[in-house]
């Protein structure tokens, strides 16, 4: 039986994990040992993990998402010092480099700084692959034998401020990096040229079947009883899903004369920042926050329209869960959009600007032939894409099929 070790930090609500778990509902379980290594055993998504999957014990990894004060108290010196001078490091490389506040240097570097106080997962296993799915890749790179490994891009590089320096030697080590869409490696490889033919493109793997099954469990009409159009928006509150602007960008719609509700859907570090945005454009009655909310496919089923309105993706599987849904989907035009969808086909594609993002979201609601032709097309088009998993089943037949001829 082949062995697979995947690595990822925890199963709380997100897209990334939402892929991952469409991964873990593609293996063949007959042919292939499946472990994942969890920094944290944490998340609403934890409970659905495949139960042929099975899920390793938790190492000193978790302190990585603690607070230092509490590193103190459980005695874990090693691990306070790491971190410690990851962050010292990290602030002098900020400067020296000239990156903006909103960087990454200071979460990869407390990866760097820190790993090796951690345990060696199963040392007595050597795993045909070992994929780090999400951050911190520094994990599957030095805590595990593996015969290859591989890791995953999940955004757009384009956007991010970094030490291009020190995550050229992480990414380097790695035998192959897989990304979710076209637009994903080419911004990716905009700073790192040298990493190439590493690249594989293996999309998000999304199920069909799990989605419309879910959307189906309960009824929401008593959190979404309106009238009028409703709007939907599902993400982590967070700079990139660009909520902070939803207000301005809703209140330019209502003074069109639609009559909307925009629900948002989410948690996150911004929310009370979203919250003090909807009191200064006075939209409390129709900027609808949700709050968290483990199974989001029944309000997406309600909503009229779903809208990404974010400020950039590596590729967003609530926009790809929406259309599986059959709902009319807007995004705005950030980076990597033109992966996401055919503007006019299966969606459409406003400017990210508020005042032009509003016109377009307003002529989009009064189109209704466009609408329904949409609606159309994503009935007829199945999106599930159980398929990517032969990518991974065609790397470990690589490596076999490489150390033959080597023999």
């Amino acid at each position: 039986m082949k062995k697979v070790l995947i690595i990822s930090h925890a199963m709380e609500i997100g897209g990334a994990e939402k892929a991952l778990l469409g991964l873990l509902n593609s293996f063949d379980y007959n042919n292939y040992r499946v472990d994942l290594f969890l920094c944290r055993h944490e998340g609403e998504l934890f409970d659905q993990i495949p139960k042929q999957v099975n899920v390793l014990p938790a190492t000193k990894a978790k302190f990585l998402a603690i607070p230092m004060i509490n590193l103190l108290k459980q005695n874990e010196f090693k691990i306070l010092y790491g971190r410690l001078k990851a962050k010292i490091r990290a602030r002098k490389t900020v400067k020296r480099l000239g990156l903006k506040t909103d960087n990454q240097v200071d979460y990869i570097y407390s990866h760097k700084y820190t790993y090796k106080y951690f345990e060696f997962i199963n040392p007595e296993i050597e795993y045909d692959l070992a994929i780090s799915f999400l951050t911190p890749h520094y994990i599957c790179l030095n805590k595990c034998n593996a015969r290859k490994r591989i890791a995953w891009i999940h955004t757009d590089y384009s956007t991010i401020d970094l030490d291009i320096e020190t995550e050229l030697d992480m990414w380097d080590n790695y035998d192959y990096i897989a990304s979710i869409s076209k637009n994903c490696t080419d911004a990716f490889l905009l700073k790192f040229p040298t990493l190439k033919n590493k690249i594989i493109r293996i999309d998000n793997i999304i199920l069909e079947n799990m989605i419309v099954k879910q959307a189906n469990l309960f009824d929401v009409s008593n959190e979404m009883n309106f009238r009028g159009i409703k709007l939907l928006s599902v993400g982590r509150l967070t700079y990139a899903k660009n909520f902070d602007n939803v207000p301005d960008v809703c209140k330019k719609i209502l003074e069109s004369g639609l009559d909307i509700k925009w629900y948002i859907i989410g948690y996150g570090q911004r929310e009370q920042e979203i919250i003090n945005k909807i009191q200064e454009y006075n939209m409390q009655e129709r900027i609808i926050m949700l709050g968290k909310k483990e199974n989001p496919y029944p309000y997406i089923k309600a909503c009229d329209i779903y809208i990404q309105p974010s400020r950039y993706e590596g590729k967003a599987v609530t926009v790809r869960e929406a259309q599986i849904l059959c709902k009319p989907v807007v995004i705005t035009n950030f980076p990597t959009a033109r992966s996401q969808l055919v503007d006019g086909l299966d969606g459409i594609i406003v400017p990210l600007d508020n005042e032009k993002c509003a016109e377009g979201i307003i002529d989009f609601i009064n189109n209704s032939f466009l609408q329904n032709k949409i609606v159309d097309y994503l009935k007829k088009h199945n999106y599930s894409n159980s398929e990517e998993i032969e990518k991974i089943y065609n790397l470990i037949d690589e490596i076999y099929m490489e150390e033959y001829t080597n023999e």
